[in-house]
């Protein structure tokens, strides 16, 4: 064997199933030898959607997924995606394929520091050198799912690539387990919820990695404590749930921080602050932060609890606590919630993407997959659309590039061809990466794509209304009427909402990928996305 047959059937061996990328002379050796193992390599469009694609396998599976680029522009590209894996923690490795070990120090052709590129991106960069290649892949797997999961960085030199392999030690290594504060953290809780009178509990992206929802739910009913979640969060809870309360940060946030400032506590559980800085919302209201990782103080924050433990035990904890009295009532929970689903829907002339997202929810199971891209949409989605089931609404917060959603959509296929799958992408996010239909037609991805077709970059048009500023370079141009095809792939127009429906039963009927260009009203956003 040579060194690309060791990583190949290493990552054969810890579960790995595709490799994204983009071929190049460094990059044969390798997808030569996963040729010959029962991984597939999955020629995308741009490296970039290889880096979104290998984030969100690693998000819906929990084995990382894998992402390859050649030298210089290749790893830039990547980068890109692999910063999604950084900031909104997916397990992920991602592998650049370098010149010859003789021209690193050199200045040549394509030739950058790809250590350098992917320092800040990456929870560890290593060069891959002979003699120790397998090693340096078993903690780099291992170090990708620990607590908390990241992207590892790999630059494997051409003639490391083809080198015979020497022996290599692939066998698991165990994470240090976090510390067990249960009692501790038991005894503050108690003493807090004893001297509240409206605690608010919510959650965030590191509580989409426990398995404790079912006893959270247990502490929320017992404490009969309303609850909101971060975009992350959405369906760890179940929105259906009559303490939900909202989503913070996004569409309507006014209004769900009106609900929110009411309380005298805040109960976090699994609270990521790079969603949102707890400074944006909580003010000087106690935090009780119950995380796998410290939250980072601030001058007016007040932390009753911040202390990394073990999530699951700390959720333990807090579900066997007496209930605590408090003033919140049911009618309350209820008239908050009928309050926010009338402004989340304003009545507008032409047809609104509040009317798209609900003809949507209607249609996709309960168990399907909304992916969606980054835009005006992407507040109104999250507040507006309502799961009760995990990994079910996939989008990127931590990271926020446009350009996510098509090639999220067509990694939870692959993870998942039997579960329904949707993509909605704005205009702007669908040009960014329209070639990925080839590679959705080549997968015959059965995943319909709703482009929102209203001539802006939506969220920038709102805000430059919102700062008084002239529109300008948002502008993308009167949405013309589309081909009957991108790529191969078959395309519908929809201009009114009885289209629409029509349009995307067709699309879900279909043995393979579509698109459906919506034609919403510009002025959809202006009245939810910032209030």
């Amino acid at each position: 064997m040579n060194n690309s047959d060791v990583l190949a059937r290493m990552l054969e061996r810890a579960g790995v199933r595709w490799v994204f990328g983009i071929p190049s002379g460094p990059v044969l050796p390798l997808i030569e030898s996963l040729r010959q193992t029962s991984v597939r390599f999955i020629l995308t469009a741009s490296e970039t959607s290889a880096g979104f694609m290998a984030a969100t396998v690693g998000y819906l599976s929990g084995v990382p997924g894998v992402c390859v680029a050649t030298v210089g522009p290749g790893a830039t590209n990547l980068a890109t995606g692999v910063g999604c894996g950084w900031l909104d923690r997916c397990p992920l490795i991602a592998i650049t394929c370098n010149v010859g070990s003789s021209w690193l120090k050199r200045r040549v052709q394509m030739g950058i520091d790809h250590h350098a590129l992917f320092k800040p991106l990456s929870k560890a960069s290593f060069p891959l050198r002979d003699g120790d290649v397998g090693k340096t892949l078993a903690t780099a797997l291992g170090l990708a799912t620990n607590e908390p999961p990241g992207p590892v960085h790999l630059d494997l030199p051409e003639d490391i690539a083809a080198a015979d392999a020497v022996m290599y030690d692939d066998r698991p290594r165990d994470p240090a387990p976090l510390a067990d504060l249960s009692a501790h953290l038991s005894a503050v809780a108690a003493e807090a919820l004893r001297k509240a009178r409206r605690p608010l509990l919510v959650t965030g992206l590191t509580f989409t990695r426990a398995n404790g929802s079912h006893k959270l739910l247990k502490f929320i009913e017992r404490q009969k404590l309303p609850f909101v979640t971060t975009l992350h969060a959405k369906g760890f809870l179940p929105e259906s749930h009559s303490h939900w309360a909202g989503v913070i940060g996004r569409a309507r946030r006014t209004d769900v921080k009106k609900f929110t400032d009411k309380a005298d506590l805040v109960v976090a559980v699994g609270y990521d602050p790079i969603e949102m800085n707890y400074e944006e919302w909580v003010g000087s209201t106690p935090v009780i932060h119950v995380s796998t990782e410290a939250a980072e103080d601030g001058d007016r924050l007040t932390l009753l609890w911040n202390h990394p433990c073990d999530l699951d035990r700390a959720i333990a904890a807090l579900s066997d606590l007496p209930p605590s009295a408090h003033d919140w009532s049911a009618e309350e929970f209820e008239s908050h919630r009928r309050a926010l689903e009338r402004a989340l829907r304003p009545t507008v002339g032409g047809f609104a993407a509040q009317q798209l997202f609900d003809i949507v929810r209607a249609k996709l199971p309960r168990n399907g997959i909304l992916a969606y891209d980054v835009g005006a949409h992407t507040h109104q989605i999250a507040t507006q659309w309502r799961t009760d089931e995990p990994r079910t609404a996939l989008a990127t917060n931590g990271w926020s590039s446009m350009g996510y959603g098509m090639p999220a959509a067509y990694a939870a296929k692959l993870v998942d061809s039997e579960r329904p799958v949707v993509c909605i992408v704005g205009d702007g996010g669908f040009q960014m990466t329209v070639g990925e239909l080839a590679l959705a037609r080549r997968l015959n991805s059965a995943v319909p794509v709703i482009v929102l077709n209203d001539g802006w970059l939506g969220l920038m048009k709102v805000k430059q209304e919102r700062k008084q500023y002239p529109l300008s370079g948002v502008y993308l141009g009167t949405p013309a009427d589309p081909p009957a095809h991108y790529f191969g792939v078959p395309c519908r127009a929809a201009k009114g909402a009885e289209e629409f429906h029509n349009a995307l039963d067709w699309a879900l009927t279909l043995n393979g990928p579509s698109v459906i260009e919506a034609f919403i009203d510009p002025e959809s956003y202006s009245a939810t996305v910032f209030d």
